[in-house]
């Protein structure tokens, strides 16, 4: 498994946070829960159950932050639901 690593409203996987190799993107409301509005994965990283580890990390590390997520990325929000994740939502 590749490091997540915590980048600027992001948390990301690869060398640079300004070219990751994959990412999940957000962004903090009027109540600082997090908004989730971009998961990416590279072709080199495709089909290796990341964009999963990307959205598991975002959600430990919205209870690391005692705040809750607001899923806007379609495919955070389908994990979400598909994993009975609903606790972590705003």
């Amino acid at each position: 498994m590749e490091e997540i690593k915590h980048g600027q409203s992001k948390l990301y996987i690869g060398e640079s946070e300004d070219m990751p190799k994959a990412e999940i993107t957000f962004q903090k409301d009027t109540n600082s829960n997090l908004i989730v509005d971009h998961t990416f994965v590279s072709d080199e990283l495709r089909g290796q159950g990341i964009a999963g580890q990307l959205v598991e990390a975002m959600v430990n590390y919205a209870k690391q932050e005692g705040v809750k997520l607001v899923p806007e990325c379609s495919y955070a929000k389908r994990y979400i639901e598909k994993h009975n994740l609903h606790d972590i939502l705003a």
